[in-house]
């Protein structure tokens, strides 16, 4: 009885010290399994008292008083499948006539209390079959990505969500993105994730950064252009309107209208192109698009009109033409000037770091999710990476993604450097990776010269 007490206390001491120190590994040892008996054991009596249950059917009321049987009880939706994650419990629940799926949606709360969960997210399958997704502990807390994600065309991991999912970056479903973010709030570590899945994809990296390139030119070796100030970026813009406009009339001669060509094959954009015909789609990314906006003089004026006027063509069209903009910025709002807000309207994909001021959260949520406005500007500064992700259908999430250090980030651009494709229109743009010469402060001069 002694080795056994002793054993017990042992055994629970270690499950105490897993779930402070460990929540990952606690779970899968232990609270998975606990968790899956609380839901089964509580379910009926939970799903009664947060108000997801229906009164029996008619034919059971009448069968029960015929045979002079009890009453039958409601009946809450019926779990159709439980499947555990490394994060939490997937519940697959078939819902009753008269329920709706925004009725598990406004109960999440209540079922997180109620089984003893971090976090209760739901999402509709089909019609009548919801999904819930519960997690165990603070997945963002801690970023884990799973060891395989799934990698497609131009769709690549750059996050975890609240729900234990993966958050993927897809091109083809969401051509266009702006990602804001006060300083320090983690939207340069977002950046160096979306370079380093893209990296070993066969595309072709273009970057803009008008802090003198402090950002992306650390990781020049897998771009095929880059610009680090304003002029240089309004060339590099046209370059790539100029480019558009080529890849359109590739496809024009492509497109096989024929009587006996299906409408499947018909192409549209560069993705019904056969391979050895297919343009390299183009990723540009922009860092602080506000530098881009702002002008002091008349001459600045008309560069900033002129970049603004690149950037929305792209935005416009670029889509069929393999060209995708991530615009990223500290400060997005009306005041930079016209055709911003003609450039917001084109970025489907929206995603806030931490904001300074409720006028950007505006701007990047206001017109699809106005819920999400709120959260967003309520992200604790010392939570650096925390991001609330949203699109046009109106859904937004709360993300993370994991920390990656501008050495990785260099080190995997190095690796990948080979698949940099040379494009002759961004040619001027390619940027050079010869050795820095080192620069000695001006403090520290020579003894000749002192």
């Amino acid at each position: 009885m002694t080795a056994f007490t002793v054993a017990l206390v042992l055994v629970v001491a270690a499950a105490g010290l897993l779930r402070w120190r460990r929540p990952a590994w606690y779970w899968l040892a232990f609270g998975v399994t606990l968790a899956a008996l609380r839901v089964l054991v509580r379910y009926r009596s939970v799903m009664d008292a947060c108000g997801l249950t229906v009164p029996p059917a008619r034919w059971r009321l009448s069968l029960a008083r015929a045979t002079n049987r009890p009453i039958p009880e409601p009946r809450p939706p019926r779990i159709r499948r439980l499947r555990p994650t490394r994060t939490g419990l997937v519940l697959r629940l078939k819902l009753r006539p008269g329920q709706d799926v925004f009725d598990i949606a406004a109960a999440s709360d209540r079922l997180r209390h109620s089984f003893s969960m971090f976090g209760v997210t739901s999402r509709e399958v089909r019609s009548g079959v919801v999904e819930v997704r519960m997690t165990g502990y603070d997945v963002l807390k801690r970023v884990q990505m799973p060891a395989a994600t799934e990698t497609w065309s131009m769709r690549v991991p750059v996050a975890l969500r609240e729900d234990g999912s993966v958050h993927y970056r897809d091109y083809r479903a969401i051509p266009h993105a702006l990602t804001l973010g006060a300083t320090e709030s983690g939207k340069s570590v977002y950046q160096r994730n979306l370079v380093a899945g893209l990296a070993p994809l066969d595309v072709a990296l273009v970057g803009i950064d008008c802090k003198q390139g402090v950002e992306l030119f650390p990781l020049a070796r897998r771009f095929s252009a880059l610009a680090d100030n304003p002029d240089t970026a309004a060339e590099l813009l046209d370059a790539l309107v100029a480019r558009m406009a080529d890849v359109y009339r590739l496809i024009r001669t492509q497109q096989r209208i024929t009587v006996d060509v299906p409408d499947a094959e018909i192409a549209a954009d560069i993705w019904d192109l056969p391979d050895e015909l297919r343009p390299t789609p183009v990723v540009v990314l922009v860092d602080e698009v506000a530098e881009l906006a702002l002008y002091a003089t008349k001459e600045e004026e008309r560069r900033r009109d002129r970049i603004i006027t690149a950037l929305v063509r792209l935005a416009q069209l670029g889509r069929a033409a393999g060209i995708y903009l991530e615009i990223c910025g500290q400060r997005f709002g009306s005041e930079l000037g016209k055709g911003i807000t003609m450039l917001r309207a084109q970025l489907t994909g929206r995603t806030a770091h931490r904001l300074n001021d409720e006028t950007s959260a505006n701007m990047a949520f206001g017109d699809i999710a106005p819920d999400a406005v709120l959260a967003a500007i309520q992200i604790p500064a010392e939570l650096r990476g925390l991001a609330i992700a949203g699109d046009a259908s109106g859904g937004w999430h709360r993300i993370r993604a994991p920390h990656t250090s501008l050495r990785q980030a260099v080190n995997l651009c190095n690796r990948y450097a080979d698949r940099t494709p040379g494009l002759p229109e961004l040619a001027p743009f390619r940027p050079t990776t010869g050795t820095a010469t080192e620069l000695v402060p001006s403090a520290k001069a020579s003894p000749a010269t002192a």
